[in-house]
């Protein structure tokens, strides 16, 4: 695994590398926003994942996060001192996959990254997403809803003749909900769902952002709205 570890505080960087250390692991430790989007630019199509430290000497971590985002979707899990709720939720909607707030146990920061990781490679192998949503057969690869086309063979999806693009996680939970149209779906349900076992280490406000993101993308500019809060319940796919 290789890890960019974007942090100004170098003991905090070094006790990072120290905890996540492995024969298999390499790091590579930037101080600067701008020291990380020229390191980036060099060995950027390297990384499995960046830890990213949101107060910097020379700007914001989002900064540097939607820089990332722009160009891939190398896993990011942000540290911070910043424990404003709002502050979780930028991260997440900016595209963070994780969020831990200083101070923090090195011991759940590594259960989050190896969690992470292992959520990411099955990113990388569309064979290894199609079987852990529990596609059976080719037919129900393919959903047609209005104007919209979702192929879960060729992980194309469409709004009219626009290509939508959608994230793994989002991907996961469009796949749950057409499979359960009409059905309430608890919290508890879509976190195990998308997270399996690794739900444990994910923050709550992860399934909230990844269901804003994927109502923004199929329900944006159209008069039916499908994904339906239930408050205190859950969610429904009409």
């Amino acid at each position: 695994m290789i890890v960019q570890i974007v942090e100004d505080d170098r003991s905090l960087s070094e006790g990072v590398a120290i905890t996540l250390a492995d024969a298999n692991n390499k790091f590579y430790k930037e101080y600067l926003i701008s020291d990380a989007k020229k390191a980036y630019n060099n060995y950027g199509n390297e990384l499995d994942l960046i830890i990213l430290d949101l107060n910097l000497p020379d700007g914001s971590g989002y900064d540097y996060l939607r820089y990332v985002r722009d160009k891939s979707d190398i896993p990011v899990i942000i540290l911070t001192a910043n424990d404003m709720e709002m502050d979780e939720v930028t991260g997440l909607t900016l595209g963070a996959d994780d969020y831990l707030t200083k101070p923090f146990s090195l011991a759940v920061l590594r259960a989050r990254v190896n969690a992470l990781v292992r959520r990411s490679k099955l990113s990388d192998n569309k064979e290894s997403v199609s079987k852990e949503i529990s596609i059976t057969d080719e037919k129900s690869l393919i959903y047609s809803l209005g104007d919209m086309t979702f192929d879960f063979n060729k992980f194309i999806f469409k709004k009219g003749n626009e290509e939508i693009v959608l994230s793994v996680n989002e991907q996961k939970l469009l796949k749950v909900f057409l499979d359960n149209k009409g059905i309430l779906l608890t919290r508890d349900v879509l976190m195990d769902r998308i997270w399996g076992n690794d739900g444990e280490f994910v923050d709550e406000n992860a399934l909230s952002v990844t269901i804003n993101r994927l109502r923004n993308k199929i329900d944006s500019d159209s008069e039916t709205k499908h994904i339906t809060t239930v408050y205190g319940q859950g969610y429904r796919f009409e």
